[in-house]
């Protein structure tokens, strides 16, 4: 299976009862809480399109490349992804997460897709991002996510 297209799309939550909650709640906000994600590696497919978000049906097996982060009371933390084509028009993601800002997520993302197409012996053309961040307050948990959706 070869995707054709896919899209952007990240959401945050905060619970009071628990981590799985707020990543649930958060997963909701993404609009992607009722489908039974699977993730995959880091690489876009030659001829791969972006579009925007679609509905998926309840319950649909959908691949996806997802950073999340969870944490609890008084943390800051941030899920985030970059990705990049190449010259032969497939691509590259970067995942990041962690109790870091958005402006250190992104410097971290910047850093990883650079190395990614390195190794490659490939161009870094323009970098797109999508990074969440969360300040959690006192007494709840929460949740950051940020994917890739093919569809």
């Amino acid at each position: 299976m070869v995707p054709k297209k896919f899209f952007v799309t990240c959401g945050k939550a905060i619970n009071a009862i628990s981590e799985l909650n707020a990543f649930d709640k958060a997963l909701l906000n993404a609009r992607i809480g009722d489908q039974n994600l699977v993730p995959v590696s880091s690489i876009l497919p030659v001829g791969i399109e972006k579009t925007d978000p679609v509905e998926i049906p309840m319950g649909a097996i959908t691949h996806c490349i997802l950073s999340q982060m969870r944490g609890g009371e008084e943390k800051t933390i941030s899920a985030g992804l970059s990705y990049t084509f190449n010259e032969e028009g497939g691509g590259y993601v970067a995942e990041v997460h962690g109790h870091i800002k958005k402006e250190d997520a992104k410097d971290l993302l910047d850093r990883e897709i650079e190395e990614m197409a390195r190794r490659r012996d490939k161009e870094v053309k323009e970098i797109f991002y999508v990074v969440e961040e969360l300040h959690i307050p006192l007494d709840h948990y929460g949740a950051c996510v940020a994917a890739i959706i093919f569809i």
